[in-house]
């Protein structure tokens, strides 16, 4: 087996060159995760258009259920795309994962309502969900090869923290083209068919990316393997027989995939989910601050990319984690304590107790009064304390108890009403509110919090996948645990959060499965980073 540093050629691309290279990269990773992110921006409408249950929880989770089967195909499309861009090349592979991406999200936005043709509906959605998991499991991989295989091992954190911030930038135009289409439509023009149209845009911004990518010229160091005759015969199957692969893999999964996920999607996709529920802040308010914060986060990417050139790809990324363990809780109680609806700053402090009090979340009715009864404050975002008992009760504060006997249980609307009319408060129908621009500013300020958070671990991750790895399968073995961890452990973690919080009735509950891969993923990164100045792969750096 040859030195790998020897696959590492000597290139010093121009500025005009590397602007090219990091600007059509990072522009066709910001539209791929446009299209990716859509899906997740307009949860509120389609989960009513394509899940409709009459149960808004469960309609939520099953969206978010469906949002998460993309993320899990993402190790498939990483296996098929890397074999592709190990064996073919960086630049094609890349040309057809953000062709595919752009045609599924698409079909998405042309898809009829469940109301129009049934089951066919949610179907159709999860067949393009998990075409646009193919696509994404290679986009990510080869965007940040192609850049770090043309960046100098100086500048290689800096040039390759765009596609990191680009991640971000998807979101953000996610938002943006959300807002831009809700102010030129009427309220009914957007629920009755304007939801479609960003859908529909991703045609456009496909054009775009493709003429921007036709334009690049195939990766320096893959050429020089390919002139060598070095190329991966199975870059799969070399991915987990390469001398010391096994343990990298592992470490790239635990204690980098697993722990930078769960944080970005903790501080964007549940920061706007939490102020839109749990906060009951005005759609569009809440949707306006996180994309201002997210805008303004995108720098922290940047930064701790280029911080990692000067002290290392360790360090920011395992004090990152330990930062998170710390902060997470307290941001979040700070985010909650500014953004909460005077109204219900003023409620009362609701128990349900009783027996039989379970709670089904892939139920259409719950079982038993007191698992509707939990469904009703989880849909509506307000916390309660569950209490066993002998009798189903709901009591206001300390010793107030609400009377239960002869609600009309079989119809959600009805029931809600008439335990408010009993209560003698709002209980469940909160009006949506836009907290002042004071409080709009705090919020954001604890939003950015969150994202020097994500910056600080996931800014120096493509530079250090890139470095962990033998050039001749960097394509799959990269792409591999990076998608399985942002896949099972960041695609499943909107559901898994609102699951915990259905069942505990703590809008802050769902912080504790980020929590737990956080600390996972500090300890594996403590233990299984290399430590020092960053290098090229070598075969003696292990």
């Amino acid at each position: 087996m040859s030195s790998e540093p020897a696959r590492h050629p000597d290139v010093h691309p121009s500025a005009s060159d590397i602007r090219l290279v990091i600007g059509a990269s990072s522009a066709g990773t910001v539209f791929e995760w446009y299209d990716f992110f859509i899906y997740g921006t307009l949860g509120a409408i389609l989960s009513k258009t394509f899940f409709p249950t009459g149960n808004a929880t469960l309609e939520m989770l099953l969206f978010w259920l469906v949002f998460a089967v993309g993320f899990g195909f993402r190790p498939l499309g990483a296996v098929l795309f890397g074999f592709l861009g190990d064996r073919l090349g960086r630049k094609y592979t890349f040309l057809v994962t953000v062709s595919l991406m752009g045609i599924a999200t698409a079909g998405v936005g042309l898809i009829p309502s469940a109301e129009s043709i049934g089951l066919w509906a949610p179907a159709l959605v999860i067949l393009l969900r998990i075409l646009q998991g193919l696509a994404l499991g290679g986009e990510y991989g080869g965007a940040a090869v192609y850049v770090a295989e043309h960046a100098a091992p100086a500048k290689r954190g800096f040039f390759t923290s765009f596609i990191q911030a680009s991640v971000v930038g998807g979101f953000v135009l996610s938002l943006i083209v959300v807002l831009g289409c809700k102010a030129v439509m009427s309220p009914e023009t957007w629920a009755a068919w304007g939801w479609r149209v960003p859908f529909l845009l991703s045609l456009a911004l496909l054009a775009i990316s493709l003429w921007m990518r036709f334009k690049l010229s195939e990766s320096p160091v893959f050429q020089a393997m390919k002139e060598e005759g070095e190329l991966a015969g199975n870059p799969f199957v070399e991915s987990f027989t390469y001398p010391g692969n096994k343990r990298r893999i592992f470490v790239a999964l635990f204690g980098i995939s697993a722990g930078l996920t769960v944080i970005w999607y903790t501080s964007m996709f549940s920061g706007l989910s939490f102020l839109k529920s749990a906060m009951h802040v005005e759609d569009t308010v809440a949707e306006i601050i996180v994309g201002i914060a997210a805008l303004i986060g995108m720098g922290f990417y940047v930064y701790f990319g280029h911080l990692s050139d000067l002290v290392g790809r360790k360090k920011p990324i395992v004090i990152g984690y330990a930062l998170t363990l710390l902060l997470l809780f307290p941001i979040y109680w700070f985010i909650g304590s500014v953004a909460k609806d005077p109204a219900q700053t003023a409620a009362v402090e609701w128990t349900i107790r009783g027996p039989d009090c379970r709670y089904n979340p892939f139920a259409t009715v719950q079982e038993t009064n007191c698992g509707r009864l939990m469904g009703d404050f989880a849909g509506a975002g307000v916390p309660y304390t569950l209490e066993p008992g002998d009798t189903l009760e709901l009591v206001a504060g300390s010793d107030k108890v609400v009377e239960l006997d002869g609600v009309t249980w079989g119809d959600a609307k009805a029931r809600k009403a008439e335990i408010e009319q009993r209560a003698g408060t709002t209980v469940f129908n909160f009006a949506k509110h836009s907290p002042s621009l004071g409080q709009g500013a705090l919020i954001v300020l604890g939003l950015v919090a969150l994202m020097a958070l994500s910056g600080a671990t996931y800014g120096p991750v493509a530079a250090l996948l890139a470095e962990m790895f033998p050039a001749r399968v960097r394509y799959s073995s990269m792409s591999i645990p990076y998608h399985i961890g942002t896949g099972y452990f960041g695609g499943f973690l909107p559901f898994i959060a609102s699951y915990i919080v259905a069942r505990t009735g703590n809008p802050y509950s769902g912080l504790w499965y980020t929590w737990a891969v956080v600390l996972v993923a500090f300890v594996v990164g403590l233990w299984g980073l290399k430590g020092g100045l960053p290098s090229d792969f070598s075969d003696d750096a292990d």
